[in-house]
């Protein structure tokens, strides 16, 4: 027999959880392949910024190895619960000023320091009405968001939702200005978009695809509430990664009373290509 200790469950758990696509990438630096994760806020990180976690103290961020340390059911469910790196990064990353940017993977050591410090322990990138008081945990504010997430998707399961445009001929450039609605599921992932050019007598040829992460854009919208009560501003962003399609970040704002989110992607398995379109989050009470 064996004397390989066989993966526990809940090891099983955070492994998947580290296996989704935004998580493969540090939350603070976008580091490929992080092996570090604040429990208590999160996020998955690499070994430079764990150790300005770790300089933080473990009431801001209690940072375990994922393949070291032993973690609780609890801890696991928490990391679950807030969804992975980009549903954290669009609470935390919500209001990056301009002059201030993110670290990349070769900053120095001073550089992650002020960042990491001012987006977790200052939380000055935060919406100001959800930085954390001294009678609110970090912990309790991470519970609630994830709960109101949760909540509004305790529909019964759905079947796949499949909407299309119409089609536009003889156009190398084609623009629909098309309002197409997709109801989200509780266990949603990422919309899959894909372009075809239509062939009269035979199957259309796809033309390109990508995939659209809603994630942030759905994080956020929990976060505010109703949007009627805010002015026009910016609440969160889809970040640009090499994980995804994004030619830019992607801002999701406050506009006119809805949740808006501007998206410019590039077509993916084709030579070139470029699509752009505009995202909008209505509540099921709408």
């Amino acid at each position: 027999m064996s004397g390989v200790k066989k993966p526990t469950s809940a090891n099983g758990r955070l492994k998947s959880l580290l296996n989704q696509t935004d998580n493969r990438i540090c939350a603070d630096c976008s580091a490929p392949d992080p092996k570090w994760a604040s429990a208590n806020i999160g996020v998955f990180i690499c070994l430079k910024c764990c150790g300005v976690h770790r300089s933080l103290g473990a009431h801001i961020s209690k940072v375990l190895s994922v393949a070291l340390d032993e973690w609780s059911d609890d801890e696991i469910d928490a990391m679950i619960e807030v969804g992975g790196n980009s549903s954290a990064n669009a609470i935390y990353e919500a209001y990056i000023p301009e002059g201030c940017s993110k670290p990349g993977p070769d900053a120095s050591n001073g550089e992650r320091r002020r960042f990491i410090r001012a987006k977790y322990e200052l939380q000055e990138f935060l919406k100001p009405s959800l930085r954390i008081t001294s009678g609110k945990s970090s912990a309790s504010i991470r519970s609630s968001f994830s709960k109101r997430i949760l909540d509004s998707f305790r529909l019964k399961p759905s079947k796949k939702s499949t909407v299309q445009t119409s089609i536009v001929k003889s156009n190398l450039n084609p623009v629909w200005n098309e309002e197409l609605t997709l109801s989200v599921p509780h266990n949603f992932g990422p919309v899959k978009l894909q372009v075809y050019d239509h062939d009269t007598f035979s199957a259309d040829d796809i033309m390109g695809e990508a995939e659209i992460d809603i994630q942030p854009l759905i994080t956020s919208a929990m976060a505010y509430g109703d949007p009627e009560m805010f002015g026009n501003m910016q609440i969160g962003k889809w970040l640009k990664s090499h994980d995804n399609a994004l030619i830019e970040d992607s801002i999701i704002n406050i506009a006119e009373g809805k949740v808006k989110q501007d998206v410019s992607l590039k077509l993916q398995n084709v030579e070139s290509g470029e699509i752009y379109l505009k995202v909008e989050w209505l509540p099921v009470d709408q």
